[in-house]
C-alpha cells in the first residue's frame, strides 16, 4: 500500500516567505517549507496496481502551463474549531481545469470521486482544534500577504509517509505541462 496525492510544487523562495508567517498559535504544527504545495487531489492509501493505473491516467492528458498567484491567508474549520491555516491561491480558470482533469483521471483509474470542492491553497499549519479567536491575530496580521505570480510547468504524484518529524513527501512522478 502507498499513500498518494497529486500536487503542484511551489517555488522554494515562496515557501520560505510563507514559513516566515509562522505565528504564536499554541497547538499549531507548522508545515516545513520543503513540504509546502498546492494539492490537486488527495488520493489516500492504495495498492501499487491502482497507483500504476493512476500514474498512467495522469500521464495521458495535456494541459498548458499556468500562472498562479498567492494572496492572503485563511483557515478551515469544523464545528467552530480551526483545523488548518492556509495561504490562498488565486482560483484562475486554468488551475481549476487542471484540477478537474486530474480528478477525472483519478476516477478513470478507479478511484471514488473527491467529496470536497476544490479550494486552491497552501497549508501553512495544522491545528488540533483551536478556537477561531486564537488565530484571529494571525489572520489579521497576514491577511494582506501577496507574492508575485509564478508559472506552473509541471505537477507531480507524491507519496506521503510518516517520519519522526511528521509527514515526509516524496515526488514519485512528475508530469510536464505543455509538452504533449
Amino acid at each position: 500500500m502507498i499513500r498518494l496525492f497529486a500536487a503542484i510544487a511551489i517555488p522554494y523562495e515562496l515557501a520560505l516567505r510563507l514559513s516566515g508567517l509562522r505565528g504564536q498559535i499554541p497547538d499549531a504544527r507548522w508545515v516545513s517549507a520543503g513540504n509546502m504545495h498546492i494539492t490537486l487531489r488527495f488520493i489516500g492509501e492504495i495498492d501499487e496496481g491502482v497507483a500504476a493505473d493512476v500514474d498512467d491516467a495522469l500521464a495521458h492528458f495535456s494541459a498548458d502551463p499556468i500562472n498562479v498567484a498567492v494572496r492572503g491567508v485563511g483557515h478551515f474549520e469544523s464545528r467552530g474549531r480551526v483545523r488548518s491555516l492556509w495561504a490562498g491561491v488565486e482560483r484562475v480558470p486554468a488551475l481549476v481545469e487542471l484540477q478537474a482533469r486530474v480528478e477525472l483521471a483519478c476516477q478513470r483509474a478507479g478511484l471514488a470521486p473527491e467529496g470536497r470542492k476544490f479550494h486552491p491553497h497552501i497549508t501553512l499549519a495544522r491545528c488540533q482544534a483551536s478556537r477561531v479567536e486564537r488565530v484571529a491575530d494571525f489572520l489579521s496580521e497576514h491577511g494582506a500577504f501577496a507574492a508575485p505570480a509564478f508559472t506552473v510547468n509541471a505537477f507531480g504524484l507524491y507519496s506521503s509517509s510518516l517520519g519522526r518529524g511528521g509527514s515526509v513527501y516524496t515526488r514519485e512522478v512528475e508530469y510536464q505541462l505543455g509538452e504533449h
